[in-house]
């Protein structure tokens, strides 16, 4: 297996990751709003996943641009970029006296985001048995 087919076995695998943090997240807003979980538990939970989250989908945008995936890294900067954003903000971390009043715009961009892992690891995995197969050739 040639280098773009370790790359996009590595971008499946990293895309998958992140469409379970996803899933969580999403779990645990639900969670809040069922009541079974109380703000404070929520965003300490969830805070130890929002940086590495960001930071796993900038390293592999990174790799899409080192190794020249052009379309793979214009597809993932907008997305970087906003996560860039929010950190130079300082509104990337929960914060649990206001996590009532901004829960559906934090909902929305899990939603968002999952669509878009979704849709990526599909898109990485189709990437990833086009070049196993033409390594066959």
């Amino acid at each position: 297996m040639g280098g773009e087919g370790w790359l996009f076995l590595f971008a499946v695998l990293m895309a998958a990751v992140l469409l379970f943090t996803m899933v969580f997240f999403i779990i645990m807003f639900s969670d809040l709003e069922c009541d079974y979980i109380n703000p404070i538990d929520l965003c300490n939970k969830l805070n130890q996943f929002v940086l590495p989250e960001m930071i796993a989908h900038a390293f592999l945008t990174l790799c899409f641009l080192l190794s020249g995936q052009w379309l793979a890294f214009l597809l993932n900067a907008p997305l970087v970029g906003y996560n860039v954003n929010k950190i130079m903000a300082k509104n990337h971390m929960y914060d649990a006296t206001e996590i009532f009043r901004t829960l559906s715009g934090h909902k929305k961009e899990s939603f968002i985001k999952l669509g878009f892992y979704l849709v990526s690891f599909f898109y990485y995995l189709y990437r990833m048995i086009l070049a196993l197969i033409s390594e066959s050739d």
